[in-house]
């Protein structure tokens, strides 16, 4: 019994592979190449579909051909088909039923053809499909349930087509997709709201690059911010991310690379920390941080006076802006304390809030300390100097009573070389020589001080000094002093 039933097994299982045996070559597909369960009748000069194609393909390419239309059924009996290769034909049209009786389709190439729309019937019989290739079309609408019921897709690639707007709403309902390209298109507004409510996975991914997007801060936050997360939608192509100048179509600009143009935006980014400080006088930027999606949103904020802030904020020192950012431009000591700012979405009727705490720090006084010592440095150094030039330059009091001259016969010899030490250091007068006799000193007022007086000798006697400040009764004093020492050398005739 064991023998037979394992005859009857073999005998089955030769039948199914007999019924699944891998395509070959017919008469009906004469350019057309099989292998094993792959199909491939590319540049074939193909108008449709070939008319009897094995039913155990699961690979089957007919790029490169004349396709125009996709008929319904055309793809009925293969059964087992997971890939589909359309790319490169006319294709303009996908009937009802194209892909009826195809149920187990995951990728499916439909580029580089001339599809102008994508309709909500031409996809409903692939509900396991993960891979759609629709770029380098001439697509300009996409209806918003073109892609209701494929629960299982991963992956579509619409860029290079003629779409100046997308219904991104309608990607809510698929849970798995993680790759969608929209480069390359006509897209000039996003719809932020429905973009920043998309899951995470799918925004990391999500590319929109080389559009005609107007430059506008709202955009340039969200893709800030998907940058700085390190999305590859953003890393991989900041080059190739441009927005147009107040929607100038020659007026584009590369904004990751020169980003200046968003300096004023004052963008609200989701890095906003609860506690920030900043220095009296100085300048600060408060961001009201929220989840709502931003199209239909209001804010405002209250200050730690318990002053309402709306835009454009109030006459003093704070400024709002539209996307919720509270500006305080100078900074005061009484600006420090809580803020909290209250978003709203009048449609949903939802809101939230956030609070931060500022505090305003003091100047730092360790700068006055070194200036007022180096301006006292500086007033004592300039005083000095004027002092000094007063008494270089400034000509002393002549009154009638210091010019008067001590007399000669009531004057002692002391008293007599007193004054005239004196009057040789402090008299402003020079001598009516200097180096010899009949020299005579440049008479062009200038006043110096001399420290002591100049003596010469004629005939090896001192010369006295003329000028009225020596009388004559000195030097004959001295003269007669030195005769009347003992020790005192003899004096030459």
């Amino acid at each position: 019994m064991q023998g037979v039933e394992a005859s009857w097994r073999s005998v089955v299982l030769l039948l199914l592979g007999l019924k699944a045996s891998p395509c070959r070559p017919q008469d009906s597909l004469p350019e057309c190449i099989c292998a094993s369960d792959i199909l491939s009748c590319t540049d074939a000069n193909l108008t449709g579909p070939p008319s009897e194609m094995p039913v155990s393909t699961v690979t089957l390419d007919l790029s490169h051909n004349r396709l125009q239309q996709l008929e319904g059924g055309g793809f009925e009996e293969l059964y087992r088909l997971e890939t589909l290769r359309l790319s490169h034909n006319q294709v303009s049209a996908v009937h009802p039923g194209a892909f009826r009786n195809t149920s187990r389709l995951r990728h499916l190439d439909l580029s580089s053809n001339q599809l102008r729309a994508l309709e909500h019937h031409f996809f409903l019989d692939v509900p396991m499909l993960e891979e759609l290739l629709l770029f380098d079309n001439r697509i300009v609408r996409v209806e918003s349930r073109a892609f209701a019921g494929l629960g299982g897709l991963k992956k579509v690639y619409l860029s290079h087509n003629l779409l100046t707007d997308f219904p991104f709403f309608s990607l809510h309902s698929q849970p798995h997709l993680s790759t969608f390209d929209l480069s390359s298109n006509r897209l000039n507004r996003l719809p932020l709201q429905d973009i920043a409510d998309l899951p995470t996975a799918l925004q990391r991914n999500l590319y929109l690059h080389n559009n005609s997007l107007v430059c506008e801060c709202a955009m340039f936050s969200l893709f800030r911010v998907w940058e700085r997360q390190g999305f590859p939608s953003m890393t991989d192509f900041r080059k190739d991310h441009v927005c147009l100048v107040f929607a100038i179509p020659r007026g584009t600009v590369r904004f990751f690379q020169h980003d200046r143009y968003f300096e004023k935006c004052d963008v609200t980014s989701i890095q906003q920390e609860g506690n920030v400080s900043v220095t009296t006088g100085g300048r600060l930027l408060l961001h009201c941080v929220t989840s709502l999606a931003r199209r239909q949103l209001t804010f405002h904020w209250v200050s730690p006076r318990q002053e309402y802030v709306v835009p454009p904020g109030n006459n003093g020192t704070m400024r709002m802006f539209p996307n919720g950012s509270l500006e305080i431009s100078k900074a005061r000591s009484n600006d420090s304390g809580l803020y909290w700012c209250l978003s709203l979405d009048s449609e949903q009727r939802r809101n939230e809030s956030h609070e931060v705490n500022v505090t305003v720090l003091p100047l730092q006084d360790d700068l006055s300390e070194p200036f007022n010592t180096g301006f006292t440095t500086l007033l004592g150094c300039v005083v000095s100097l004027v002092v000094v030039l007063m008494y270089l330059y400034l000509t002393p009091c002549r009154c009638p009573a210091c010019l008067k001259t001590p007399s000669p016969v009531t004057a002692t010899p002391n008293e007599a070389l007193i004054g005239s030490a004196q009057s040789s250091i402090l008299t402003p007068t020079p001598p009516t020589t200097t180096e010899g006799p009949g020299r005579k000193v440049s008479t062009n007022n200038k006043h110096v001080v001399f420290l002591e007086p100049i003596r010469e000798q004629q005939n090896g006697r001192l010369r006295a000094a003329t000028g009225g400040h020596l009388g004559p009764g000195l030097l004959s004093g001295a003269e007669q002093q030195t005769k009347n020492r003992p020790d005192a050398p003899a004096m030459l005739p």
